[in-house]
């Protein structure tokens, strides 16, 4: 009888099914982490990276790619046949964010406190959570002492200096080293860290795409080349697809494939069951959807959403399009989403607020809104997040699938609503539908939003941006910032700023005015959105900066005042008297300018440049005085 390959698939994804197999120690790790079998990225990465292959792994978000990668690290540095030598390196994995980052230092120590003689080192108490069975029945322990140990240390900006890594370093003896580039190739630049041929086994980049990026790569070329070649390399992330051109440059050698992804079957003439299948980039337990709305009706409908979705969310992610973008909406949500918690994070934050943001709605227990930028869309297990919201796509269509992939995470059911504008926008459901990242229009809960409830919303904002000025200089700046982000665009046949509805997007920031930009230089509409406000008597609410704004406005005054005054004594004849004399001293100014420019250039002439400088002056002068001499041509004579 054949077997059945169903039967043979679920066998193979079993724990105890890997060869080389695992030690028991990790076994009971992920037993007691609540991982009954391996996911599919894991069952295919796990062997090959605990083996000598380079890996190359693209598989959809939350599938389990950190444990594919740490298993394989942890396994074979404590299997060498001798110790790791003190200030060796025994494996590096390189991440773009300090969040990521951090999560995977973090499930790295929660593996670990498995293993007894690493766990005794990282935090004294971590041994008493080893369970060891009873002397009586089995005198022998679970776990065998052992020399080898695992001592991982995170690296990242802000918190500490590079100074103190390396002085954490030199008194632990770490051996595995996670971190974002900069602070990693500021340690390994140390005269006192080594990467030796003998000791170092393995270096892995997450989010690997991200990393290949631009701002990434200097950096990361320089650690690189700090590495032994002969090492094992892999590569993780859920597009690493729109890397692959630049895999030479970190050196792999003939990698493995391995592409993991979820077929799906496209629907067709509107029936879910015709079509052919697909492959998609996002987990099948993740609903992506969007929502065709005018820009003032945006937050309105995610109001209604958040109010039908049942159960009600208890974790939210907003996504705004720049750090500017979530300083102002900080403030103006809470009286919006009330009931609802809301957490600002984005990159240009200090590392002490990330850390301290981040934690608090991982641990949230109340309905939470992380209205946040890109620096939270790639790699991070946020655990029961529920709702994805994207105000605007983002402008890297790459990060769109890991924005979206905050959500439905290891099976757990997830929803990811993008907000679209009526018009040209619409379109980017085939540019998404072409890079094999399908959405479909949001059937249910129904969000049906009026004119009326939009302009509530806009007046709500508007009341409290009122409240203080500091308020209303946030909103100017983070929509300047927003539309500049709107105009670099990646989809720029999509997404135009000629297109843009510019009194909309004013009541939907509830803005007080539109600012001053030169898109709006051509545009003839009311700038003040008919908003009636005081502008000189709009206080700041706090008193420094009042103060410090009514001295200048009464500068200002002063300045105007005396300006008139003048104009009123003398006319116009003093005003272009004034003018005049302004030119003259402006044309001084530059011939000083000059003067010193051309003494200065004379000064770093040798001496040999120095008489070819007089020759040449005197060649000009006597070229001058020759043409002075010309005598002019006679005029033209009728012929």
């Amino acid at each position: 009888m054949a077997p059945d390959p169903k039967a043979e698939a679920q066998r193979r994804r079993q724990w105890d099914a890997l060869t080389p197999p695992l030690s028991e120690w990790i076994l009971d790790a992920i037993s007691t982490m609540g991982f009954t079998k391996m996911t599919p990225v894991q069952a295919a990465a796990i062997p090959l990276f605990m083996g000598n292959k380079d890996v190359v792994v693209e598989a959809v978000t939350g599938s389990g790619k950190t444990l594919a990668f740490l298993i394989p690290i942890v396994e074979r540095l404590l299997r060498l046949d001798a110790p790791i030598k003190k200030n060796h390196v025994g494996a590096i994995i390189i991440s773009p964010t300090r969040e990521l980052a951090t999560q995977i230092h973090a499930v790295l120590l929660s593996l670990l406190k498995f293993h007894g003689p690493s766990a005794a080192l990282l935090e004294p108490t971590a041994k008493d959570d080893v369970e060891m069975p009873d002397a009586d029945s089995n005198p022998t322990p679970v776990y065998p002492p052992s020399t080898l140990k695992v001592l991982p240390q995170l690296l990242l900006g802000g918190a500490v200096t590079p100074a103190q890594d390396l002085s954490t370093f030199l008194k632990t003896s770490s051996n595995i080293l996670i971190g974002t580039p900069g602070r990693l190739l500021e340690l390994l630049l140390s005269p006192h860290v080594h990467c030796p041929q003998s000791s170092f086994d393995a270096l892995v980049l997450d989010e690997a795409d991200r990393l290949l990026d631009l701002g990434f790569k200097e950096d990361l070329q320089k650690i690189l080349s700090r590495l032994p070649k002969q090492r094992r390399t892999g590569l993780f992330s859920a597009s690493v697809s729109e890397a692959v051109d630049q895999l030479v440059r970190v050196g792999l050698r003939n990698p493995v494939r391995i592409a993991v992804k979820v077929k799906a079957r496209a629907v067709t003439n509107g029936n879910a069951g015709e079509g052919k299948i697909e492959d998609k980039r996002t987990p099948a337990s993740l609903q992506m959807s969007y929502l065709i709305v005018p820009p003032s009706q945006k937050l309105p409908a995610t109001l209604k959403l958040l109010a039908s979705l049942q159960p009600q969310p208890q974790k939210t992610i907003l996504y705004l399009a720049t750090c500017y973008s979530v300083d102002y909406f900080q403030h103006v949500l809470p009286e919006i989403f009330k009931g609802h918690t809301i957490i600002p994070l984005h990159g240009k934050h200090p590392d002490k607020v990330r850390r301290k943001n981040f934690t608090k709605f991982v641990d949230s227990v109340a309905p939470s809104i992380l209205l946040t930028t890109d620096v939270a869309a790639r790699g991070l297990d946020i655990p029961s997040v529920d709702l994805v919201l994207q105000l605007d796509p983002p402008s890297d269509p790459k990060t769109f699938i890991h924005r979206c992939g905050r959500a439905g995470r290891a099976g757990r059911k997830g929803l990811a609503v993008t907000f679209l504008t009526p018009g040209r926008e619409e379109d980017y459901v085939d540019f998404l539908r072409v890079r094999q990242t399908p959405i479909s229009p949001l059937s249910a809960p129904n969000v049906d939003v009026s004119p009326s409830d939009a302009q509530a919303i806009s007046e709500r904002i508007r009341d409290v941006v009122r409240t203080d000025r500091a308020i209303y200089e946030k909103a100017q700046r983070g929509f300047v910032s927003w539309l500049r982000a709107y105009s670099k665009h990646a989809a720029s046949s999509i997404f135009r700023v000629n297109d843009l509805q510019w009194e909309e997007l004013g009541h939907a920031w509830g803005l007080l005015r539109l600012p001053s930009m030169p898109e709006l230089k051509k545009w003839d509409g009311d700038r003040s959105l008919g908003v009636q406000m005081d502008f000189a008597a709009y206080a700041f609410k706090d008193k420094t900066r009042e103060k410090q704004r009514l001295v200048e406005l009464n500068r200002e005054e002063a300045n105007v005042s005396t300006t008139a005054s003048i104009k009123h004594k003398k006319g116009k004849e003093t005003a272009w008297s004034q003018k005049k004399e302004q030119r003259d001293t402006k044309e001084l100014r530059r011939e000083k300018k000059k003067a010193k420019r051309e003494h200065e250039r004379v000064s770093k002439l040798s001496a040999e440049e120095l008489q070819k400088e007089d020759e040449l002056k005197e060649m000009i002068s006597e070229l001058q005085d020759y043409l002075s001499e010309w005598p002019r041509r006679p005029p033209k004579q009728d012929l």
